[in-house]
């Protein structure tokens, strides 16, 4: 399954192709209760029917636009689920993710697909880099609080054996060229050659992990040169110092997992990694609460918290950070060429969550959004968000 991450979401709400339906299903995952997931599934689909035809889609269209899903309906796909369970339909597209976390069951059809209850994947977990390292073996993750994904990276060497092979290959053409053009044959200066102080043979080997540690940094080095993710070291403890000697990517951060990290479940490398970013994280989240309470107490223009505000500062590009309650819905319509919203008490055929909207365009336009429980909002506030102007 693909790490959900903030560029899948942008793939999914950039083009959209109406009707747009979005089923999200809770699952039981264990004991009796997981009978009712196949039953859960069918009543949303019927939900999902209901609502095309209301919309007026032709029936043999909603069946064929629906078709995908029915055909998820196997004893297979119901034996690998999760916490829950999230379908996206269009004339143009069709996805499912199996979600580590909790999802409330909601049928959403309308001109753009509801990503509310996926912004706690990515934005109050956000994305990090791991990579486990070892002499026998070198892996490279991107995860987020609940998942942890094993990333190939091209020309990078899975081990220290590897690594002195194609490093010696290439000395040897050098060699050769240095001897064809008349220099002497004395060895190459390496990268970061160190002199110890123990035997010789020790030595040596400490400056063949630095090499390894190089080639391995000038592999990530092209994966991650547009990235800002942090970046967490996982291995035995005296190659941390090692690798970090060699390290380029300016988000490594100091603290590492110590241990062989070969001996480590994926769940245990996600966990350990988590505790050592999640602050990072909270650290960024608490300094924009701190900026909107700031501008707040000036009374600046630089806020709004009125709905009706926020969808067209959102849709311009104006909101640069986006505070939205979770469980909230406000539901209604946007008028982009008037740039107005009409609100309903109830939503009516064709409407859609205008929380969910001012989220899409702020995503689409580069803002950071935070989704927090009603409770935890900025003054009270339904909805809040600092503009750029």
């Amino acid at each position: 399954m693909t790490i959900f991450s903030l560029d899948e979401l942008k793939s999914l709400v950039q083009n959209p192709q109406y009707p747009c339906v979005s089923l999200y299903i809770p699952m039981q995952i264990a004991g009796a209760e997981v009978r009712q997931n196949p039953i859960r599934f069918k009543n949303l689909l019927r939900e999902a029917e209901e609502r095309l035809n209301t919309i007026g889609l032709r029936s043999t269209d909603t069946v064929n636009l629906l078709q995908p899903a029915m055909e998820l309906d196997n004893t297979d796909f119901w034996e690998n689920q999760n916490q829950g369970l999230v379908i996206f339909i269009s004339p143009n597209l069709f996805r499912y993710y199996c979600l580590p976390i909790e999802c409330p069951e909601l049928v959403v059809v309308g001109n753009n697909f509801h990503i509310k209850p996926l912004l706690d994947l990515i934005n109050n977990d956000g994305k990090f880099y791991l990579l486990a390292l070892s002499q026998k073996n070198v892996k490279f993750f991107a995860g987020t609080r609940y998942q942890l994904n094993e990333i190939e990276v091209e020309n990078m060497p899975q081990n220290l054996e590897e690594a002195l092979l194609e490093e010696n290959i290439q000395k040897g053409v050098q060699h050769r060229i240095a001897i064809s053009k008349g220099g002497t044959a004395n060895a190459f200066q390496q990268p970061g050659s160190f002199h110890g102080q123990g035997s010789p043979d020790r030595d040596q080997h400490q400056v063949d992990i630095l090499q390894f540690c190089y080639l391995v940094d000038g592999a990530l080095h092209e994966k991650l040169k547009e990235e800002k993710a942090p970046l967490v070291l996982a291995g035995v403890e005296y190659l941390l110092p090692i690798y970090r000697e060699a390290n380029t990517y300016p988000y490594l951060l100091e603290t590492g997992i110590t241990g062989n990290a070969e001996t480590l479940k994926t769940e245990e490398l996600n966990q350990a990694a988590w505790e050592i970013v999640a602050p990072l994280f909270q650290e960024e989240y608490q300094e924009s609460i701190a900026v909107y309470q700031q501008l707040a107490g000036e009374e600046s223009g630089k806020i709004a918290h009125d709905i009706k505000a926020i969808i067209p500062a959102a849709y311009y590009q104006r909101v640069d950070t986006l505070f939205v309650p979770l469980e909230q819905h406000i539901w209604g319509k946007f008028d982009s060429q008037s740039a107005t919203v009409e609100l309903h008490p109830d939503p009516e055929p064709d409407d859609e969550d205008m929380l969910d909207l001012s989220v899409i365009h702020t995503i689409l336009n580069g803002g950071k959004v935070y989704t927090l429980e009603s409770a935890a909002m900025p003054n009270e506030a339904q909805v809040a968000a600092i503009l750029r102007y």
